[in-house]
């Protein structure tokens, strides 16, 4: 564990909160930049965290750690590794500058959503400064340490819009005693419905994803992940081979898929001409393949369906109609990466207003900031 004193840090941000109240220019908070693509673009100066680093406290047996916003990622990985356990929600890294505080407030999760559930469910406690340079804790290293409103959990996903975070404390997990990955091909309608039918089971699914074709009944590269223990690792493993004559992968060989999945670095997602954008669709369990009307060439789906992503055009009109079609199977859409050329000032989110299902949400958003920011000292837009 890091040793160093925090104050001098501390005062330094809250000085910059302070001066940034006062003179009503916002800030931008950044770690090591590797996710400043994401959400809506902004030119404010930046609230660097990575000066705020190192791990505070680490209890194997109780399978917390907690750490500085600015403490490399890769370094938070690195300590439960010695004692085999690890961020069981797999969060993207999309660089090795990549910060345990950038991780949790992008609030994104990587192939094992599905299974473990999100970045948020595993955020136990945090400790923030506010729009007014004020110190303040909440949650707490346990799982049942939550009284009132957990405005902890609210951190995941703000993109540094509601407050910089500056410690947070994660449930982590032991990493699995076995883990096998098997592959066939099959098309997009069988491989949805296999999934939730077998996701009903007790199988040890710890990830899947389906990429092919964005017509649904043509066939595609199905990559299933087993994890759990021995004996049913490899009843399941036996199972599903078998219905769908998969053929395991070497462990190499499903770690480099794995990892690649979780850094978009697969063909379908490197190959993003400058003009084009990547869409990401956020759908409920059962959703049925999506038609999108000759419009996407490939697509590829994760969480058994419910995330899914696809290359096409960035112009408003091809925007709005993946919006409606996220909307009427009740979920949405964002544009989440964005080609070169492309209009920097493109919404790049499905805003609440537009979703029958969280339209209600925009007030609680309103008033949260209001408490938290009221000098809008972190209302850089980047979030709307």
């Amino acid at each position: 564990m890091s040793e160093f004193s925090p104050v001098s840090s501390k005062e330094l941000f809250r000085a910059q909160i302070l001066h940034a109240g006062k003179s009503n220019t916002p800030l931008s908070i950044q770690g090591g930049g590797t996710k400043s693509w994401y959400g809506n673009p902004n030119s404010f100066a930046t609230l660097d965290t990575r000066q705020y680093s190192g791990v505070l406290d680490y209890q194997p047996d109780e399978l917390v750690i907690t750490a500085c916003a600015g403490t490399p990622l890769n370094d938070v990985e690195s300590v439960l590794a010695e004692k085999n356990q690890i961020l069981a929600f797999e969060p993207p890294h999309f660089g090795d500058a990549a910060t345990f505080g950038g991780a949790i407030a992008a609030g994104l999760t990587g192939p094992g959503r599905i299974s473990v559930g999100s970045l948020r469910d595993f955020v136990l406690g945090a400790h923030i400064m506010d729009g007014k340079g004020r110190d303040l804790s909440f949650g707490g290293k346990v799982m049942k340490n939550v009284a009132g409103y957990d405005v902890s959990r609210l951190l995941p996903g703000s993109l540094g819009t509601l407050a910089l975070l500056l410690e947070a404390s994660v449930k982590v997990l032991p990493k699995p005693a076995a883990i096998a990955t098997i592959r066939c091909q099959i098309t997009q309608s069988l491989a949805l419905r296999l999934l939730n039918n077998w996701a009903g089971q007790p199988l040890p699914l710890s990830a899947s994803c389906w990429l092919g074709p964005a017509i649904p009944e043509q066939e595609g590269q199905l990559t299933i992940r087993l994890s759990g223990a021995v004996a049913a690792v490899n009843s399941a493993k036996n199972l599903i081979s078998s219905s769908v004559n998969a053929h395991e992968l070497e462990p190499n060989d499903a770690k480099k898929f794995w990892i690649n999945l979780r850094e978009q670095h697969l063909d379908t997602f490197t190959s993003l001409r400058d003009e084009e954008t990547l869409y990401r669709f956020a759908l409920p369990v059962n959703c049925k393949p999506i038609w999108l009307n000759n419009m996407a060439e490939e697509i590829v789906l994760e969480w058994h369906g419910q995330q899914r992503w696809w290359k096409g055009p960035s112009d408003e009109a091809t925007f709005t109609t993946i919006k409606e079609i996220a909307n009427a199977n009740g979920g949405h859409a964002m544009r989440f990466r964005q080609g070169s050329t492309v209009n920097p000032s493109y919404q790049r989110f499905t805003l609440l207003s537009e979703q029958p299902h969280s339209k209600a949400l925009e007030a609680v958003q309103s008033r949260l900031r209001e408490a938290f920011d009221p000098a809008g000292v972190f209302a850089t837009g980047r979030l709307p």
